[in-house]
C-alpha cells in the first residue's frame, strides 16, 4: 500500500532518529523509483523534513529553519495531497511543522517528535519493524550517539567521491 522506502523512513524517523538515513532512503527512492521526480515532489518534502531535524539536533538553527521552510512550501504546493494518503493525520502534522519552525526560529533546543500516523495498520507495522531492528518506536533521540548526531561528518565518503570523479570525467569527455 505504501512504498517500502517510506515505511523505512518512518521507522528511522520515529524509531532510532537516524535522520541522515531517512534522507538517504527517500532520496534514493525519489531518484530511482518515484513517479514524481521533480524538486517539488512530496518525497523531497519528507527528505527536507528529515534534514531539518538533523540540523536542529546539531544546533544548526539556520539550516533547520531553511530546510523546514522548503519542506512546508512543498507540502503546501500539493493541494491535492492529503496526509491521509500517506497514513498521516494532517490535523496534527501541519501544526507540528509550524511548531518546529517556530522552535528553530527561536533557537530552542531539539526535541524528538513522532510523526502522527493515523493508519493503524501502518503504525503497527512500523512499531513491529522497530522492535525487529532493536529500537523502540517513539523513543527520544540519543544525544550522546555521536555517529547518529554527526553522521555526515563521520561516514565513509569513498563511494561518493569516486562517483563524483567519474561524473566529472564523463562531463569533460562530453564537452570535448
Amino acid at each position: 500500500m505504501y512504498p517500502e522506502q517510506y515505511i523505512e523512513f518512518l521507522i528511522h524517523f520515529n524509531g532510532d532518529r537516524d535522520y541522515f538515513e531517512c534522507h538517504e532512503i527517500l532520496e534514493e527512492y525519489w531518484k530511482e523509483e518515484a513517479d514524481d521526480r521533480s524538486k517539488d515532489s512530496i518525497w523531497v518534502g519528507f527528505i527536507l523534513l528529515a534534514v531539518s531535524r538533523y540540523h536542529h539536533r546539531r544546533r544548526n538553527f539556520n539550516g533547520a529553519k531553511r530546510t523546514l521552510e522548503k519542506a512546508i512550501k512543498i507540502f503546501s504546493l500539493h493541494d491535492s495531497w492529503e496526509p491521509i494518503h500517506l497514513g498521516l493525520d494532517g490535523d496534527i502534522f501541519f501544526p507540528m511543522l509550524s511548531k518546529l519552525l517556530a522552535q528553530a526560529e527561536k533557537e530552542e533546543s531539539y526535541q524528538s517528535i513522532t510523526l502522527p500516523i493515523s493508519d493503524q495498520a501502518l503504525l503497527q507495522a512500523c512499531i513491529k519493524a522497530c522492535q525487529n531492528k532493536g529500537f523502540k518506536w517513539g523513543q527520544d533521540s540519543n544525544l550522546e550517539d555521536a555517529l547518529n548526531i554527526h553522521k555526515h561528518m563521520l561516514r565513509d565518503r569513498t563511494n561518493v567521491i569516486e562517483e563524483r570523479s567519474e561524473a566529472l570525467k564523463k562531463n569533460k569527455k562530453g564537452n570535448e
